[in-house]
C-alpha cells in the first residue's frame, strides 16, 4: 500500500525537528541555518508554483524588481551564484517571457537583463507570498528575539564576507562547478589537487 505523499513529507519534517531538539541540540550554527533556509525555501516554492515560478527564478526576479537593467555578471554577484548557473536560469526566464537580454550601443560586449511587463507584473503576486512565509516562520517569536536574530545574522554575513575578501587577497577563490568536479575526480584518482588561484589580471 502506497503512503500518501504528505505523510512522507510530514515524517521528514518530524525527523528534522527530532534531530535538532533531541539528537544534536548544540550542533554547529551552519547546520541550523541550512535547515532554516531549507524550510523557508520549500514553503515559498509551494506558493510560487501556483504562478509557475521556480525558487531560482524568484531569486533573480526580486533583484531585478529593485534594479532593472543589470548585466549577467552583476546578477550573478548579487545572487551569489556562478555565471553558468545564472546563464541557464536567464535562458529559461527569457523563454517564459519574464525577461529580455540586450546589448547596449555603448558596450557591445556586455549583456544587460531587463524585465518584461510580464516579469514586472509578477511582483504584486509573488511578494505577498514571501511576506506570508516570513510571517509563518516567526510566529510565536518575540519582536526582541527577531531583532536579535537579524543582528546576529547580519554580523555572521559580514564576518564571512570579510573572510572571503581576505581569501581573495591571498589569491584564493571559490572554485567553479567544473573546477570542483575536477578536484573531486583527481582526489578519487589519488592525485593531489593544486590550490586554486585567481586568474592573472
Amino acid at each position: 500500500m502506497t503512503r500518501p505523499r504528505h505523510s512522507a513529507t510530514q515524517a521528514g519534517t518530524e525527523a528534522i525537528l527530532r534531530h535538532w531538539r533531541d539528537s544534536v541540540p548544540n550542533d554547529r550554527l551552519a547546520h541550523l541555518v541550512k535547515d532554516a533556509m531549507r524550510g523557508l525555501g520549500r514553503a515559498l516554492q509551494m506558493r510560487l508554483a501556483k504562478y509557475s515560478v521556480s525558487f531560482g527564478h524568484w531569486t533573480f526576479l526580486r533583484i531585478l524588481w529593485e534594479t532593472d537593467g543589470l548585466t549577467q555578471r552583476q546578477l550573478s554577484e548579487q545572487a551569489g551564484l556562478q555565471e553558468p548557473t545564472t546563464f541557464s536560469a536567464l535562458n529559461a526566464m527569457e523563454k517564459l517571457g519574464y525577461i529580455v537580454r540586450k546589448r547596449m550601443p555603448d558596450s557591445r560586449k556586455k549583456i544587460y537583463v531587463f524585465l518584461t511587463p510580464k516579469g514586472r507584473g509578477l511582483k504584486g503576486k509573488l511578494v505577498p507570498l514571501a511576506q506570508e512565509v516570513n510571517e509563518i516562520a516567526v510566529e510565536g517569536v518575540s519582536a526582541a528575539d527577531i531583532a536579535a536574530t537579524r543582528r546576529s545574522l547580519l554580523a555572521i554575513i559580514e564576518n564571512l564576507a570579510r573572510d572571503e575578501l581576505n581569501a581573495a587577497k591571498k589569491r584564493r577563490r571559490i572554485p567553479s562547478t567544473r573546477e570542483l568536479a575536477r578536484i573531486v575526480a583527481n582526489a578519487g584518482n589519488g592525485r593531489r589537487a593544486r590550490p586554486l588561484r585567481r586568474a592573472a589580471e
